[in-house]
């Protein structure tokens, strides 16, 4: 058994993973204790930087395991002690179980709890490319000290002596763990942990909320907003352009999270649309709209149509005569079928799919008739950043009612609209312009149609580290978490009575993207420009600093309140005042 510093861990596609629930009578994997109460220590030491470990441990004489289950020796990483699980035969199922189990759970204090992203790999030892491997993340506590695969891989595959997963009676399992700091929300500090702040909650603009981020993280239409002119004699709460610009503004500056008052007042908002969900797709447009009309004129005119406006071609050609009618349309995001469609690619495929014209539905191609005919659209050019929306709502007409599509849906890192010789574009298209673009941000939608939460997953330099943006707070993230983990689908867990019956479930997830926006990488040197003070107008500097300070100042009264007292004293001549010369008491 060796432990080592491995390589960055494999992106793989989707995993179901299985807690193990409460334990019952008879063996499970969740091997638990009465905690002592006395204790009062958490485990939970301050970890900036995950620890990263690797453990391998080859199992010999793998088919004459006669145990339900069996342990690996304990290693340890992060000053943590863990170790293996596997149930050989399957944990009542017909598949191989594995789990990282927390190897002194009945040891630790009361309250510990630790967190853990990890992957757990069956090494090919034959072809080594073939290796499974499967990755999670979990805080693991008293409750649930074990996590990891009731179903991970069929026990007739790993038995085939073809597939090369046992060589000579021998199998090999790999465990990666990354050690990661429990979060405290109470004093989590967004600025200092990831360098950028949230917005507050009105009551229910959550979906604005993440809109805006992903909009100010695309530093060149920042830039223009900062450009767009404003006067000193301006009031925000008056002025979309004024709110627009001071809340850039505080995001890039302040150290805590922002308002969005002065913007919804701009709106001509009241409490009570506050208070109400609206839709992000149709905020986005409405934005984009009145900051459209805000610009004409000046020195920023044109930018939205420079970002965000692309143009589709839509077209009747006839089959048996040389008729073609064409009708240009511009877009500023795209609308893509999710129910159907197994990713983004299969989104487009049925975008453009050709609709015949024929039998009672022939088209009439003036002077030539009824004839038949194809109908169809395709891409004559696509924006710098693209605006994907995913139909996760529609109409059920048997149930009479609006619902959610939660399938599994997935959408790539890197999105490439010219393949397959540009299926997707029009002859009208320029094809000297690669269409090729990188995944900026993702909007997510957790929860029904009659309601939800909304937050955004944000690479802001396009670097390899994510930000997830959910209101107030913004916490560092990895890749899988921001883009596999919101495909949506259903997700695997245990039965709830494993000592009868431990078949794994599946439940519907609730949580997946709802908006996904891309940067084409011909254009990202541009869009994703240094914006600073010298972008922002003078008058607004002077005002928001003049805010910081008044604020500051009553934070800072406040602060002090207690050290001081007011004392009033009452004279003689101020009892007159007040009750008269004349006193009957």
């Amino acid at each position: 058994m060796t432990l080592m510093t491995p390589p960055p861990l494999d992106q793989e596609d989707e995993e179901m993973f299985a807690p193990h629930p409460d334990p019952v009578e008879g063996p499970q994997p969740m091997e638990m204790a009465a905690q002592p109460e006395t204790a009062s220590a958490v485990e939970n030491p301050p970890v900036d930087e995950p620890q990263t470990s690797r453990f391998t441990w080859k199992i010999e004489n793998f088919s004459r395991l006669n145990t339900k289950k069996h342990y690996s020796e304990v290693f340890v990483v992060g000053g943590f002690k863990w170790r293996v699980l596997i149930f050989p035969k399957g944990n009542n199922a017909d598949y191989l179980s594995m789990y990282l189990d927390v190897a002194d759970s009945a040891m630790l204090p009361y309250g510990w709890r630790r967190y853990a992203q990890f992957s757990l790999a069956v090494v090919n030892q034959v072809h080594g490319k073939f290796t499974i491997r499967k990755e999670t993340q979990h805080q693991f506590n008293a409750r649930e000290s074990d996590w990891g695969f009731t179903s991970y891989m069929p026990l007739s595959e790993l038995y085939d002596p073809t597939r090369g997963f046992i060589v000579n009676d021998t199998c090999v399992v790999e465990a990666d763990v990354a050690i990661r700091g429990v979060i405290d929300y109470w004093t989590y500090d967004s600025k200092k942990e990831t360098g950028y702040v949230g917005l507050k909650n009105q009551g229910a603009t959550c979906y604005m909320n993440s809109l805006l981020q992903t909009l100010y993280h695309i530093p060149y239409f920042r830039k223009a907003v900062y450009h767009m002119p404003t006067t000193e004699n301006d009031m925000p709460s008056g002025s979309i352009p004024l709110a627009l610009q001071s809340l850039f503004y505080k995001l890039q500056y302040n150290d805590t999270s922002v308002s969005t008052k002065e913007l919804t007042k701009s709106f001509g908002w009241d409490t009570y649309d506050s208070f109400t969900q609206h839709d992000v797709q149709e905020l986005n447009r409405v934005l984009s709209e009145k900051l459209e009309d805000k610009m004409k004129g000046t020195v920023v005119e044109g930018t939205i149509q420079q970002l965000f406006e692309g143009h589709q071609m839509n077209y009747i050609e006839c089959i048996n005569v040389d008729v073609r009618s064409t009708r240009k349309e511009s877009f500023y995001d795209l609308q893509l079928d999710v129910k159907g469609c197994r990713d983004v690619y299969a989104s487009f495929d049925k975008y453009v799919e050709v609709e015949p014209l024929e039998g009672d539905n022939k088209y009439h191609a003036e002077e030539h008739g009824l004839q038949d005919a194809k109908k169809g659209v395709l891409f004559v050019d696509f924006p710098p950043v693209l605006q994907l929306h995913l139909k996760r709502f529609e109409y059920d007409f048997a149930r009479d009612t609006m619902v959610k599509i939660n399938d599994h849906y997935e959408f790539p890192l890197q999105l490439d609209l010219d393949k397959e010789d540009g299926k997707y574009l029009s002859p009208e298209a320029d094809r000297s312009i690669r269409n090729l673009y990188t995944l900026h941000s993702v909007l997510v939608h957790s929860g029904g149609v009659h309601g939800g939460h909304y937050y955004a997953f944000i690479r802001p330099t396009l670097s390899n580290q994510w930000f997830k943006f959910e209101d107030e707070r913004v916490t560092k993230e990895d890749t899988k978490k921001a883009l596999e983990e919101q495909y949506g689908g259903e997700e695997e867990l245990p039965h709830t009575n494993p000592g009868f019956n431990n078949t794994p479930f599946k439940f519907t997830k609730y949580s997946n993207a709802y908006m996904l926006l891309y940067i084409r990488e011909s254009d990202k040197e541009k869009i994703i420009c240094n914006v600073d003070e010298k972008d922002i107008a003078e008058h607004l500097r002077i005002r928001l600093k003049k805010e910081q300070e008044e604020k500051e100042h009553k934070r800072r009264y406040k602060a002090e309140a207690h050290l001081y007292t007011i004392i009033k004293v009452a004279r003689d001549e101020d009892l007159v005042e007040q009750i008269g010369k004349d006193i009957y008491f």
